[in-house]
């Protein structure tokens, strides 16, 4: 068992999550008896962060945790939440891999394989997301941020050669749109322990963990997106290609993967 507490990101309050292992089969977040399994058609908001639930329930900002679950390979987990939104604590994944390493939960199997026999593909307006079948797993993503280091700059990603550089890449946006944020009340939990800022000299507000982290924050994103499938994405024989993409269209996506599946 793991348990975190922490703030959330935009309320600022306190929440505690709880990661059970389980029986029951797939990954199923429960608040007050409620319980939502967590895939793609269970998704009610895509408006900045991801947001699973119904009208009993809902969670907020499941996609770092997803994303740690995927690095993990914890596929059947019963996670409860006290509160609205899962704990942002650092802006990454790190946290929620390095707990479930040292409770001992992580990586006690092998990434099941999903094999695809077609190709499947995504597109809105400048938006597109392609998945091609392959031998192994590789993501390639393409950001375009009005900063000198993510302007349309490509990135990618192979497991077991960087994965610590994915889970651990931080959250980010531009530091005049926080400060306009905290000034209009919302996103009252970000600040710049969290949150990796881009300045209008094109420098951060903080030390980079590693290269391009906030095109690298993308991919983790994504894979936490994916896991909605029901299916750890890092055991995809497939190779995805993201274009200008973000929650919506990662969510979208993980449908019209589940439909092939």
């Amino acid at each position: 068992m793991v348990t975190i507490s922490g703030k959330g990101l935009m309320s600022g309050q306190p929440s505690t999550l709880t990661i059970n292992k389980t029986s029951e089969g797939g990954i199923i977040f429960s608040s007050n008896g409620v319980k939502v399994p967590a895939l793609a058609q269970n998704i009610i908001s895509t408006s900045n962060f991801v947001v699973l639930g119904n009208q009993e329930a809902q969670f907020a900002l499941i996609e770092h945790l997803m994303a740690s679950l995927a690095f993990c390979n914890v596929e059947n987990a019963l996670i409860e939440l006290v509160g609205k939104e899962v704990p942002i604590l650092d802006g990454s994944a790190k946290e929620w891999v390095e707990a479930m390493k040292k409770e001992g939960i992580a990586n006690q199997t092998e990434i099941e394989a999903t094999e695809f026999k077609n190709p499947i593909v995504y597109e809105e307006g400048d938006t597109s997301i392609a998945l091609i079948p392959s031998d192994s797993f590789k993501i390639t993503y393409l950001v375009n941020f009005n900063h000198k280091d993510l302007r349309n700059r490509w990135v990618t990603f192979e497991p077991n050669k960087n994965d610590e550089e994915i889970y651990t890449a931080r959250t980010f946006g531009y530091l005049n749109d926080l400060e306009k944020f905290h000034a209009m009340g919302i996103a009252l939990g970000a600040d710049l322990d969290n949150t990796v800022g881009l300045k209008d000299d094109d420098t951060y507000t903080c030390d980079l963990r590693c290269e391009l982290e906030c095109a690298k924050h993308k991919i983790l994103d994504i894979i936490g997106d994916l896991h909605l499938t029901g299916r750890n994405p890092l055991g995809f024989k497939a190779h995805i290609i993201a274009k200008l993409a973000g929650h919506k269209s990662h969510v979208e996506f993980a449908k019209k993967i589940i439909k092939e599946l």
